[in-house]
């Protein structure tokens, strides 16, 4: 199936959960709802498309929008969420900054019988939905990008914040890959350092000391992120090392303009627009009284450490190479322009 062809499928399949939603909601359908959103770290590149599908999602379904940004800050989050119910939010989507320290919020807001949706990042408590890409999946995609570069050497692994569930789901699909390598000697483990707040910035500090004290002697980087893979690469650069296997998710603007210039190997692509606009679709479900396991698509789910069973839909992620980089750039997702800005002569076929 080629891609246009793809794209229009999911739009008819889009359409059609649309009419399964409104068939399923009570007489209340009619009333505005207002949906409010809690962000962990809007200033981070990706959230500002989630937002807008979000927003268009819900402005379609005649329900209102509000918003908080946590700033990276767990304790904001849950004053965040306080002012949202108090606002009038009757849904609540959370991107959560800490999965652990977020959960008295979640339940005053479960006490006023207001449903939350867990978006992007596990909020592992009963009765709350949570919805999101394969993490899993995505890990896999990296390591394997990575592999077939590097098949064998020094491996470091630059995980995510490890107060955010997801690390370690990225991590499991990264050692999927690679454990049988790992065990084999092969490869490696040379460094692994998890990144508080995910920040790029910590992501440079962490590979910089991994090189010191390798004497630069590193052959590849599971980066589990684009911001991570972008301060690993500023590390790798500042050393002389620009161009070894890099990876990353989320098909940032910059990353896929690394991936051109051949800075990056990959960048998991998790299409934020379809994310967003079904949790808008499942907020406004619920508000209007869906019952989670009523929700079209839904399925249990219980991996999580405590394993509490959710009812739970996961979307299948794209990992972005050189060698189908237009992919993003016919879905629209970025321009050939910016996703191609200074990519040498023998960059990818997109690019010519």
């Amino acid at each position: 199936m080629g891609f246009g062809s793809l794209i229009a499928r999911r739009a008819l399949l889009g359409a059609a959960a649309g009419i399964a939603f409104a068939a399923s909601m009570p007489a209340i359908a009619q009333q505005r709802v207002v949906v409010g959103v809690s962000w962990s770290n809007f200033q981070e590149e990706r959230w500002k498309t989630d937002e807008a599908a979000i927003r268009a999602t819900l402005e379609r379904m005649g329900a209102s929008y509000i918003s908080a940004d946590a700033q990276s800050n767990a304790q904001k989050q849950l004053a965040d969420i306080e002012g949202l119910i108090t606002r009038g939010a009757k849904a609540l989507i959370v991107l959560a900054q800490d999965s652990a320290a977020i959960q008295p919020a979640i339940a005053r807001a479960q006490a006023e019988g207001i449903p939350v949706l867990g978006y992007d990042r596990l909020i592992e408590v009963a009765g709350v939905f949570y919805l999101t890409f394969d993490n899993r999946e995505v890990g896999r995609q990296q390591a394997a990008a990575v592999l077939a570069q590097k098949p064998e050497g020094n491996y470091v692994f630059i995980k995510g914040s490890s107060s955010d569930p997801n690390a370690d789901f990225l991590h499991a699909g990264q050692l999927d890959v690679l454990r049988p390598h790992i065990t084999a000697g092969r490869i490696r483990v040379v460094g692994e350092q998890y990144t508080d707040r995910w920040l790029p910035e910590n992501a440079q500090r962490n590979m910089e000391q991994i090189l010191t004290a390798n004497q630069n002697r590193v052959d590849a980087v599971v980066a589990s992120n684009d911001g991570t893979a972008g301060g690993s690469i500023a590390a790798l650069a500042a050393q002389g090392l620009t161009g070894i296997p890099v990876s990353g998710q989320d098909g940032d603007h910059a990353a896929l303009n690394r991936i051109a210039r051949g800075q990056q190997t990959v960048s998991v692509w998790k299409d934020a627009r379809e994310l967003g606009a079904r949790a808008a679709e499942i907020a406004v479900a619920m508000a209007r009284g869906t019952r989670p396991d009523q929700i079209p698509g839904a399925t249990k789910w219980a991996e999580g450490a405590r394993k509490v069973p959710m009812d739970s839909i996961f979307l299948r992620p794209i990992a972005i190479t050189r060698d189908n980089l237009n992919v993003v750039i016919d879905a629209g997702w970025i321009t050939k322009d910016a996703a191609c800005r200074g990519a040498p002569a023998n960059g990818p076929a997109a690019c010519r």
